[in-house]
Protein backbone atom coordinates (compact mmCIF):
# COMPACT_ATOMS: atom_id res chain seq x y z
CA UNK A 1 0.00 0.00 0.00
CA UNK A 2 1.41 3.43 -1.29
CA UNK A 3 1.64 6.15 1.89
CA UNK A 4 -0.36 9.39 0.60
CA UNK A 5 2.72 11.67 1.52
CA UNK A 6 4.31 12.58 -1.73
CA UNK A 7 7.90 11.38 -1.33
CA UNK A 8 11.08 13.74 -1.22
CA UNK A 9 13.57 13.81 -3.75
CA UNK A 10 15.93 11.57 -2.35
CA UNK A 11 13.12 8.72 -1.61
CA UNK A 12 12.34 8.98 -4.85
CA UNK A 13 15.52 8.14 -6.15
CA UNK A 14 16.41 5.50 -3.11
CA UNK A 15 13.59 3.73 -4.55
CA UNK A 16 14.76 3.27 -7.60
CA UNK A 17 17.76 2.83 -7.07
CA UNK A 18 16.80 0.01 -5.10
CA UNK A 19 14.86 -1.08 -8.35
CA UNK A 20 18.53 -1.63 -10.46
CA UNK A 21 18.79 -5.09 -9.73
CA UNK A 22 15.50 -6.44 -10.78
CA UNK A 23 15.66 -4.27 -13.90
CA UNK A 24 19.00 -5.96 -14.67
CA UNK A 25 17.44 -9.44 -14.05
CA UNK A 26 14.73 -8.94 -15.99
CA UNK A 27 16.26 -7.15 -19.18
CA UNK A 28 16.83 -10.34 -21.18
CA UNK A 29 13.63 -11.46 -20.76
CA UNK A 30 11.98 -7.92 -21.75
CA UNK A 31 14.36 -8.26 -24.87
CA UNK A 32 13.25 -11.45 -25.59
CA UNK A 33 9.24 -10.27 -25.11
CA UNK A 34 9.67 -7.02 -26.72
CA UNK A 35 8.12 -5.79 -24.04
CA UNK A 36 8.71 -4.44 -19.81
CA UNK A 37 8.01 -7.64 -17.83
CA UNK A 38 5.05 -7.55 -15.95
CA UNK A 39 7.01 -7.95 -12.85
CA UNK A 40 9.18 -4.94 -13.03
CA UNK A 41 5.59 -2.35 -14.48
CA UNK A 42 4.30 -3.54 -11.11
CA UNK A 43 8.04 -3.04 -9.01
CA UNK A 44 7.63 0.33 -10.65
CA UNK A 45 3.93 1.58 -10.02
CA UNK A 46 4.76 0.06 -6.00
CA UNK A 47 8.00 2.78 -6.04
CA UNK A 48 5.31 5.60 -6.98
CA UNK A 49 7.58 5.91 -10.09
CA UNK A 50 4.31 7.07 -12.42
CA UNK A 51 3.12 9.23 -10.44
CA UNK A 52 6.10 11.85 -10.92
CA UNK A 53 4.85 14.43 -13.38
CA UNK A 54 0.63 13.62 -12.28
CA UNK A 55 -0.80 16.49 -10.83
CA UNK A 56 -1.13 16.47 -6.96
CA UNK A 57 -4.50 16.43 -6.58
CA UNK A 58 -5.33 13.07 -8.52
CA UNK A 59 -2.26 11.69 -6.00
CA UNK A 60 0.22 13.32 -8.09
CA UNK A 61 4.14 14.06 -6.91
CA UNK A 62 4.17 16.75 -9.36
CA UNK A 63 7.69 16.33 -9.60
CA UNK A 64 10.52 19.25 -10.65
CA UNK A 65 13.09 17.68 -13.77
CA UNK A 66 15.77 17.82 -11.12
CA UNK A 67 13.98 14.71 -9.75
CA UNK A 68 13.48 13.02 -13.43
CA UNK A 69 17.53 13.42 -14.11
CA UNK A 70 18.20 11.78 -10.36
CA UNK A 71 15.48 9.32 -10.85
CA UNK A 72 15.93 8.31 -14.44
CA UNK A 73 19.84 8.03 -14.32
CA UNK A 74 19.29 5.05 -11.56
CA UNK A 75 16.61 3.38 -13.55
CA UNK A 76 19.11 3.97 -16.91
CA UNK A 77 21.81 1.99 -14.87
CA UNK A 78 19.47 -0.87 -14.72
CA UNK A 79 17.83 -1.28 -18.05
CA UNK A 80 17.89 1.40 -20.99
CA UNK A 81 14.06 0.32 -21.78
CA UNK A 82 12.46 0.51 -18.69
CA UNK A 83 14.42 4.37 -18.40
CA UNK A 84 13.09 4.94 -21.91
CA UNK A 85 9.22 3.68 -21.58
CA UNK A 86 9.53 5.52 -18.02
CA UNK A 87 10.08 8.94 -19.20
CA UNK A 88 8.18 8.53 -22.31
CA UNK A 89 4.90 7.80 -19.71
CA UNK A 90 6.24 10.98 -18.04
CA UNK A 91 6.16 12.95 -20.66
CA UNK A 92 2.78 11.98 -22.01
CA UNK A 93 1.31 12.36 -18.28
CA UNK A 94 2.67 15.76 -18.51
CA UNK A 95 0.96 16.42 -21.75
CA UNK A 96 -2.23 15.29 -20.83
CA UNK A 97 -1.96 18.00 -17.67
CA UNK A 98 -2.38 20.55 -20.37
CA UNK A 99 -5.86 18.81 -21.60
CA UNK A 100 -9.21 20.64 -20.24
CA UNK A 101 -9.53 19.24 -16.67
CA UNK A 102 -12.61 17.35 -17.71
CA UNK A 103 -10.37 15.20 -19.39
CA UNK A 104 -8.00 14.92 -16.70
CA UNK A 105 -10.42 13.94 -14.56
CA UNK A 106 -11.20 10.59 -16.57
CA UNK A 107 -7.78 10.08 -17.24
CA UNK A 108 -5.94 10.24 -14.10
CA UNK A 109 -9.21 8.73 -12.51
CA UNK A 110 -5.80 6.06 -12.30
CA UNK A 111 -3.08 7.84 -10.28
CA UNK A 112 -0.75 5.27 -11.54
CA UNK A 113 -2.02 5.40 -15.34
CA UNK A 114 0.35 5.11 -18.29
CA UNK A 115 0.06 6.56 -21.65
CA UNK A 116 2.32 5.80 -24.74
CA UNK A 117 2.33 8.45 -27.43
CA UNK A 118 3.60 9.52 -30.30
CA UNK A 119 3.90 12.77 -31.83
CA UNK A 120 4.51 12.79 -35.35
CA UNK A 121 1.18 13.85 -37.12
CA UNK A 122 0.29 10.57 -39.10
CA UNK A 123 -3.85 10.16 -39.43
CA UNK A 124 -6.18 12.55 -40.66
CA UNK A 125 -9.17 14.27 -37.84
CA UNK A 126 -12.55 14.80 -39.59
CA UNK A 127 -14.78 16.92 -37.06
CA UNK A 128 -18.31 14.47 -36.06
CA UNK A 129 -20.98 15.56 -33.58
CA UNK A 130 -19.40 16.06 -30.20
CA UNK A 131 -15.66 15.65 -31.36
CA UNK A 132 -13.38 13.96 -34.00
CA UNK A 133 -13.02 10.86 -36.18
CA UNK A 134 -9.36 10.00 -36.21
CA UNK A 135 -7.94 7.41 -38.47
CA UNK A 136 -4.23 6.68 -38.93
CA UNK A 137 -1.03 4.37 -38.20
CA UNK A 138 1.35 5.67 -35.46
CA UNK A 139 4.73 3.61 -35.24
CA UNK A 140 7.30 4.02 -31.91
CA UNK A 141 4.52 3.68 -29.39
CA UNK A 142 6.95 2.55 -26.50
CA UNK A 143 5.01 0.76 -23.71
CA UNK A 144 1.78 0.20 -25.42
CA UNK A 145 1.55 -3.01 -23.66
CA UNK A 146 0.93 -1.57 -20.66
CA UNK A 147 -0.67 1.48 -21.65
CA UNK A 148 -4.22 1.97 -21.02
CA UNK A 149 -4.59 5.42 -23.11
CA UNK A 150 -2.97 6.55 -26.41
CA UNK A 151 -1.85 10.24 -26.79
CA UNK A 152 -1.37 10.50 -30.62
CA UNK A 153 -1.48 13.27 -33.13
CA UNK A 154 -3.21 14.18 -36.15
CA UNK A 155 -4.20 16.59 -39.09
CA UNK A 156 -7.72 18.15 -39.15
CA UNK A 157 -8.56 20.31 -42.15
CA UNK A 158 -9.86 23.92 -41.30
CA UNK A 159 -12.74 25.32 -42.55
CA UNK A 160 -9.82 27.63 -45.09
CA UNK A 161 -7.90 25.17 -46.36
CA UNK A 162 -5.56 24.66 -44.29
CA UNK A 163 -4.39 21.98 -42.05
CA UNK A 164 -3.89 22.11 -37.90
CA UNK A 165 -1.98 19.40 -36.68
CA UNK A 166 -3.84 18.79 -33.25
CA UNK A 167 -2.83 15.93 -30.20
CA UNK A 168 -5.50 13.78 -29.39
CA UNK A 169 -6.38 11.11 -26.76
CA UNK A 170 -8.18 8.09 -26.35
CA UNK A 171 -8.63 4.59 -24.67
CA UNK A 172 -5.74 2.13 -26.39
CA UNK A 173 -8.18 -0.77 -26.79
CA UNK A 174 -9.52 1.35 -29.49
CA UNK A 175 -6.23 0.56 -31.44
CA UNK A 176 -5.13 -2.42 -33.31
CA UNK A 177 -1.88 -3.42 -32.39
CA UNK A 178 1.04 -4.34 -35.12
CA UNK A 179 3.39 -6.67 -33.67
CA UNK A 180 6.42 -5.36 -35.49
CA UNK A 181 8.70 -4.43 -32.74
CA UNK A 182 11.85 -6.44 -34.17
CA UNK A 183 14.79 -3.97 -33.53
CA UNK A 184 18.45 -3.47 -32.67
CA UNK A 185 18.21 -1.24 -29.77
CA UNK A 186 15.82 -0.70 -27.00
CA UNK A 187 13.79 -4.03 -27.65
CA UNK A 188 12.37 -4.41 -24.21
CA UNK A 189 10.30 -0.59 -24.81
CA UNK A 190 7.54 -2.62 -26.58
CA UNK A 191 7.29 0.17 -29.35
CA UNK A 192 4.97 -1.21 -31.79
CA UNK A 193 2.35 0.18 -34.31
CA UNK A 194 -0.97 0.90 -33.74
CA UNK A 195 -3.55 1.24 -35.92
CA UNK A 196 -7.08 3.15 -35.77
CA UNK A 197 -9.84 3.69 -38.01
CA UNK A 198 -13.09 5.84 -36.85
CA UNK A 199 -11.89 6.15 -33.30
CA UNK A 200 -13.87 8.68 -31.74
CA UNK A 201 -12.18 11.53 -30.05
CA UNK A 202 -14.82 14.01 -27.45
CA UNK A 203 -14.80 17.69 -27.34
CA UNK A 204 -12.12 18.49 -24.68
CA UNK A 205 -9.48 15.59 -25.54
CA UNK A 206 -8.01 17.42 -28.33
CA UNK A 207 -5.49 20.47 -28.46
CA UNK A 208 -3.98 22.17 -31.29
CA UNK A 209 -0.43 21.54 -31.28
CA UNK A 210 0.71 24.94 -32.16
CA UNK A 211 -1.09 26.29 -28.57
CA UNK A 212 0.56 23.67 -27.01
CA UNK A 213 3.97 24.61 -28.17
CA UNK A 214 3.02 28.65 -26.99
CA UNK A 215 1.97 27.40 -23.74
CA UNK A 216 -1.89 28.21 -24.53
CA UNK A 217 -3.13 25.37 -22.72
CA UNK A 218 -6.54 23.85 -22.38
CA UNK A 219 -6.14 23.08 -18.46
CA UNK A 220 -7.50 25.90 -15.96
CA UNK A 221 -6.51 23.69 -12.56
CA UNK A 222 -3.06 23.38 -13.30
CA UNK A 223 -1.92 27.47 -14.80
CA UNK A 224 -0.59 28.04 -11.70
CA UNK A 225 1.51 24.47 -10.67
CA UNK A 226 5.42 25.21 -11.77
CA UNK A 227 5.12 22.27 -13.46
CA UNK A 228 3.03 23.53 -16.21
CA UNK A 229 4.96 26.72 -16.76
CA UNK A 230 7.78 25.12 -19.09
CA UNK A 231 7.59 24.88 -22.94
CA UNK A 232 7.35 21.53 -24.24
CA UNK A 233 10.99 21.64 -25.28
CA UNK A 234 12.24 22.02 -22.46
CA UNK A 235 9.86 19.79 -20.14
CA UNK A 236 10.70 17.19 -22.55
CA UNK A 237 14.57 17.66 -23.33
CA UNK A 238 14.71 17.70 -19.59
CA UNK A 239 13.10 14.39 -18.87
CA UNK A 240 14.62 12.81 -21.70
CA UNK A 241 18.76 12.79 -20.40
CA UNK A 242 18.63 11.14 -17.41
CA UNK A 243 18.61 7.88 -19.05
CA UNK A 244 21.69 8.43 -21.10
CA UNK A 245 23.80 9.01 -18.23
CA UNK A 246 22.45 5.84 -16.58
CA UNK A 247 23.25 4.00 -19.47
CA UNK A 248 27.00 5.45 -19.62
CA UNK A 249 27.56 4.62 -15.74
CA UNK A 250 26.43 1.14 -15.78
CA UNK A 251 28.54 0.66 -18.63
CA UNK A 252 31.67 2.14 -17.04
CA UNK A 253 30.89 -0.01 -13.79
CA UNK A 254 30.31 -3.26 -15.68
CA UNK A 255 33.53 -2.48 -17.63
CA UNK A 256 35.58 -2.38 -14.38
CA UNK A 257 34.10 -5.18 -12.30
CA UNK A 258 34.93 -7.23 -15.48
CA UNK A 259 38.60 -6.23 -16.19
CA UNK A 260 39.42 -6.72 -12.46
CA UNK A 261 39.16 -10.65 -13.68
CA UNK A 262 39.95 -10.57 -16.64
CA UNK A 263 43.92 -10.35 -18.37
CA UNK A 264 44.23 -8.91 -21.82
CA UNK A 265 45.11 -11.39 -24.26
CA UNK A 266 48.92 -11.45 -25.55
CA UNK A 267 50.29 -9.33 -23.39
CA UNK A 268 51.67 -10.08 -19.67
CA UNK A 269 49.01 -8.19 -18.00
CA UNK A 270 46.96 -10.14 -16.02
CA UNK A 271 44.78 -8.05 -14.86
CA UNK A 272 43.14 -5.27 -17.19
CA UNK A 273 43.27 -2.91 -14.64
CA UNK A 274 47.01 -3.02 -14.22
CA UNK A 275 47.05 -1.48 -17.85
CA UNK A 276 47.78 2.39 -18.52
CA UNK A 277 45.54 2.13 -21.75
CA UNK A 278 42.57 1.35 -19.63
CA UNK A 279 43.57 3.75 -16.96
CA UNK A 280 43.31 6.54 -20.15
CA UNK A 281 39.70 5.10 -21.80
CA UNK A 282 38.26 4.74 -18.01
CA UNK A 283 39.38 8.26 -17.67
CA UNK A 284 38.45 9.34 -21.17
CA UNK A 285 34.66 7.94 -20.62
CA UNK A 286 33.88 9.31 -16.74
CA UNK A 287 35.07 12.51 -18.22
CA UNK A 288 32.34 12.25 -21.39
CA UNK A 289 29.80 11.02 -19.05
CA UNK A 290 30.39 13.84 -16.41
CA UNK A 291 29.74 16.56 -19.47
CA UNK A 292 27.11 14.88 -20.54
CA UNK A 293 25.69 15.45 -16.50
CA UNK A 294 26.74 19.00 -16.44
CA UNK A 295 24.62 19.42 -20.00
CA UNK A 296 21.52 17.33 -18.29
CA UNK A 297 21.86 19.26 -14.79
CA UNK A 298 21.65 22.65 -16.45
CA UNK A 299 18.82 22.21 -18.48
CA UNK A 300 16.90 20.78 -15.57
CA UNK A 301 18.06 24.48 -13.76
CA UNK A 302 17.11 26.14 -15.94
CA UNK A 303 13.42 24.51 -16.41
CA UNK A 304 13.16 24.52 -12.77
CA UNK A 305 14.41 27.98 -12.33
CA UNK A 306 12.31 29.51 -14.90
CA UNK A 307 9.10 27.84 -13.69
CA UNK A 308 9.56 28.91 -9.95
CA UNK A 309 10.12 32.75 -11.06
CA UNK A 310 7.66 32.71 -14.10
CA UNK A 311 10.12 33.53 -16.34
CA UNK A 312 9.72 33.87 -19.93
CA UNK A 313 11.91 31.65 -22.45
CA UNK A 314 13.87 33.38 -25.12
CA UNK A 315 14.05 31.48 -28.73
CA UNK A 316 17.82 30.69 -27.48
CA UNK A 317 17.10 29.05 -24.61
CA UNK A 318 14.53 27.04 -26.19
CA UNK A 319 16.80 26.06 -29.01
CA UNK A 320 19.66 25.15 -26.24
CA UNK A 321 16.71 22.83 -24.70
CA UNK A 322 16.92 20.74 -27.95
CA UNK A 323 21.28 20.88 -28.13
CA UNK A 324 21.37 20.51 -24.40
CA UNK A 325 19.45 16.76 -25.73
CA UNK A 326 21.98 16.09 -28.49
CA UNK A 327 24.97 16.85 -26.54
CA UNK A 328 24.02 14.45 -23.80
CA UNK A 329 23.65 11.46 -26.71
CA UNK A 330 26.52 12.46 -28.43
CA UNK A 331 28.70 12.51 -25.35
CA UNK A 332 26.96 9.25 -23.23
CA UNK A 333 27.57 7.04 -27.12
CA UNK A 334 31.10 8.28 -27.03
CA UNK A 335 31.57 7.01 -23.62
CA UNK A 336 29.49 3.78 -24.29
CA UNK A 337 31.52 3.51 -27.68
CA UNK A 338 34.90 3.63 -25.99
CA UNK A 339 34.20 1.29 -22.81
CA UNK A 340 32.33 -1.09 -25.73
CA UNK A 341 35.91 -1.17 -27.59
CA UNK A 342 37.89 -1.71 -24.58
CA UNK A 343 35.39 -4.48 -23.73
CA UNK A 344 37.12 -7.26 -25.31
CA UNK A 345 35.58 -9.89 -28.17
CA UNK A 346 33.90 -11.70 -24.93
CA UNK A 347 31.86 -8.46 -24.88
CA UNK A 348 29.47 -9.08 -27.78
CA UNK A 349 28.27 -12.40 -25.92
CA UNK A 350 24.23 -11.36 -25.96
CA UNK A 351 24.16 -11.95 -21.74
CA UNK A 352 26.78 -9.25 -22.04
CA UNK A 353 25.62 -6.38 -20.23
CA UNK A 354 27.72 -3.79 -22.69
CA UNK A 355 26.16 -4.91 -25.52
CA UNK A 356 23.02 -4.29 -24.63
CA UNK A 357 23.90 -0.67 -23.74
CA UNK A 358 25.61 0.40 -26.87
CA UNK A 359 22.66 -1.11 -28.98
CA UNK A 360 20.06 1.20 -26.47
CA UNK A 361 22.42 4.40 -26.78
CA UNK A 362 22.30 4.25 -30.02
CA UNK A 363 18.85 3.67 -30.92
CA UNK A 364 18.23 7.18 -28.28
CA UNK A 365 20.63 8.85 -30.85
CA UNK A 366 18.93 8.51 -33.67
CA UNK A 367 15.44 9.04 -32.42
CA UNK A 368 13.85 12.45 -34.29
CA UNK A 369 13.88 14.84 -31.05
CA UNK A 370 17.59 13.69 -29.86
CA UNK A 371 19.74 13.21 -33.20
CA UNK A 372 22.88 15.20 -32.35
CA UNK A 373 23.81 16.60 -35.79
CA UNK A 374 19.94 17.92 -36.31
CA UNK A 375 19.75 19.69 -32.70
CA UNK A 376 23.26 21.15 -33.01
CA UNK A 377 22.44 22.83 -36.64
CA UNK A 378 19.28 24.38 -34.71
CA UNK A 379 21.38 26.14 -32.17
CA UNK A 380 23.66 27.40 -34.67
CA UNK A 381 21.10 28.59 -36.51
CA UNK A 382 19.62 30.95 -33.63
CA UNK A 383 22.66 31.92 -32.51
CA UNK A 384 23.70 33.04 -36.43
CA UNK A 385 20.11 35.05 -36.38
CA UNK A 386 18.17 32.95 -38.30
CA UNK A 387 14.80 31.69 -37.87
CA UNK A 388 14.43 27.99 -36.85
CA UNK A 389 13.56 25.41 -39.12
CA UNK A 390 11.48 23.48 -36.84
CA UNK A 391 8.36 23.68 -35.05
CA UNK A 392 9.81 21.62 -32.26
CA UNK A 393 11.52 24.97 -30.62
Amino acid sequence: MQSTAIPTHAELVERARALVPLLREQAVRAEQEARLTDEVVAALTEAGIFRMRLPARFGGYECDTATLVDVSIELGRGDGSVAFDVVAWWIMSWNIGQFADEAQEEVFADPDVRICGTLAPTATATPTEGGLLVSGSWAFNSGAAHSSWKLLSAILPTPDGGALPIMALAPIDRFDVVEDWRVSGLRGTGSVTLNGRDVFVPDGFHIPIPAMLQQQYATKLNADSPMYRAPVVGAVGAATCGKLIGLARAAQEDFLERASKRPITNTTYERQLDAPVTHLEVAEAALLTDEAEFHARKLASMVDGKAAAGQEWTLQERAYARVAVGRVCQLTARAVDLIAGASGASSIYSDQLVQRIRRDVQAINIHALNLPSTNLELYGRVLCGLEPNTFFV
